[in-house]
């Protein structure tokens, strides 16, 4: 093969023949992974403002920017793990090293959070964090991120893989197939999450953070036995040799950048198939739009959890819910909306418009977008109500008293959110895997979740901004009194920069021209 050019797919490894590996029956244990390392990772990253404004005693704007930037960390390190994979480890074995890394750092985050209870404190306040103490913390934290960028690019990539390529378009190709296997990963990455968020933030707020963290790192134990024994159904792939691969980025480089010392690797480049030509800068403009959606949703796991603080939580008589626990509505959403868009949406839209998917993944993403612009108007209306009520009751210098305003008033903002992560996520998910090079297929999934950590990113910087900007006026949009607080106005203005991002979207997508055929 001659410099430059894009390595051919290797074959499957022996005894991977369709009929023997993969299909279904080895995309389900992946599918069942998925479940349980969801369970343990959100049991972390639902509750983990509660965590650092609780016990670790942070103030809310940051610890706000604190975890939007340790999850922009998180969905950025999938670049790592997938280059790793594809080059170097291969999927299975990634998975098999996210494993280790997942067990490493939450045995440790169960192991500082016990030592925190030990420390002598009265019951009014939490112990006083030492600098070394908190060093040591977000030590675990961004190793749990790592274990993550190797194991979510990974697995989904495995599990898409168990599907043969094929161009057909009817129901039951393997094409048809793969774009189901997106659907039901994250049906059950959903109910991973709201058993998270329900069950686990339960324990997390009444039995202790460290029984918490323990029964997270229990279920990736689980998760890692569950992969073991699936192994011998998996279609694997080798990964793609290292030189040729940075060979292929080096000359997708010297075309993206127009180097003028590249003359020779720019005609090797030509002799490639022109679907693969200008891949970066056809795929930019959509990564830019899933960027300002990340950051827009990244306020479900940080601004909605300390808002939904504030309201009565009470259920019934005494159960009190944990704030974290509403985010279960997302996962309740994808749950109800997913089997739904499967098996009822896409075979009527199938008839109508003859796409193998119902509609291609863009006009998917579109309307996820959309959903979520939704989401922050109504979050803004929300939060405004509940600004007048701690007035009206005299709670604006109380930030302790719960505001006597149920907290379902705020579940409408999740459903919302949750439609528009069902239909943006994963089309996201499935346009960057397939727009892709067949070689680099994991890191085409790091790219779309490289976005969201730059959401993330952008989301920290945004809440810092936001409040350095306010504060100087007055009481800070995010103050950590959030009856003095204006949620409401920073909400409106997420809602505005979302409808400014989905009419740009709209105008790249309308002009976006696929890699197949079967997605015009």
């Amino acid at each position: 093969m001659e410099s430059g050019q894009l390595v051919r797919r290797p074959a499957p490894s022996a005894g991977s023949e369709p009929g023997v590996r993969g299909g279904w029956r080895a995309a389900f244990y992946l599918v069942v992974v998925a479940f349980l390392e969801r369970l343990g990772f959100y049991g972390v990253q639902g509750n983990l403002i509660m965590y650092l404004t609780g016990p670790l005693g942070m103030p809310t704007a940051a610890a706000a920017a604190g975890v939007n930037a340790w999850a922009g960390t998180v969905q950025v390190l999938p670049l790592v793990g997938a280059l790793a994979a594809d080059t170097r480890l291969g999927r299975y074995r990634a998975v098999l090293a996210a494993g280790v890394l997942y067990l490493l750092s939450l045995g440790m985050l169960t192991a500082s959070s016990a030592l925190q209870a030990a420390l002598p404190h009265s019951a009014s306040s939490p112990p006083s964090t030492s600098p070394a103490h908190l060093t040591f913390i977000y030590v675990e934290l961004y190793l749990l991120a790592l274990a993550q960028g190797f194991h979510r690019p990974c697995a989904e990539a495995l599990g898409a893989d168990q599907f043969a390529l094929s161009d057909g378009g009817d129901p039951g190709s393997p094409a048809a197939s793969r774009s189901s296997y997106f659907n039901w990963f994250h049906f059950s990455i959903s109910w991973g999450y709201a058993t998270s968020t329900t069950v686990l933030s339960y324990v997390e707020d009444n039995a202790g953070w460290t029984a918490g963290f323990g029964a997270c790192w229990a279920t990736m134990v689980l998760s890692l036995a569950v992969f073991l024994l699936g192994a011998r159904t998996y279609r694997a792939e080798e990964p793609v040799d290292a030189s040729r691969f940075v060979e292929t980025a080096r000359a997708w480089a010297a075309r993206f950048f127009r180097r003028k010392d590249a003359t020779s690797t720019e005609r090797l480049l030509d002799r490639q198939p022109e679907e693969v030509k200008g891949v970066v800068v056809k795929l930019l403009p959509i990564w830019c739009g899933a960027m300002v959606y990340a950051a827009v949703t990244s306020q479900v796991y940080t601004l909605f959890t300390k808002q939904g603080s504030t309201l009565d939580r009470r259920l019934g008589t005494g159960l009190v819910v944990p704030p974290a626990a509403l985010q279960c509505l997302i996962s309740f959403t994808f749950i109800t909306m997913l089997p739904v868009y499967d098996r009822a949406f896409v075979p009527l839209a199938r008839r109508v418009t003859g796409h193998h998917a119902g509609v291609t993944t863009l006009q998917r993403i579109g309307a996820g977008m959309a959903m979520s612009c939704a989401a922050m108007a109504v979050a803004a209306l929300v939060e405004g109500r509940r600004l007048r009520v701690a007035t009206a009751a005299g709670l604006v210098d109380r930030p302790d008293v719960a505001v006597p305003m149920s907290l379902w008033w705020m579940a409408p903002q999740y459903v919302l959110m949750g439609l528009a992560m069902a239909l943006a996520d994963v089309g996201l998910e499935e346009f960057f895997y397939d727009q892709v090079p067949d070689a680099v297929r994991s890191v085409g999934l790091a790219l779309c979740l490289s976005a969201m950590g730059a959401g993330s990113y952008a989301s920290g910087m945004l809440v810092s901004a936001v409040d350095w900007a306010t504060r100087g006026s007055g009481e800070s949009w995010i103050s950590d009194n959030l009856n003095r607080a204006h949620l409401d106005y920073f909400y409106w203005l997420l809602a505005g920069l979302d409808a400014l991002d989905v009419a740009i979207f709209l105008y790249f997508s309308k002009r976006f021209v696929y890699r197949s055929k079967g997605e015009l």
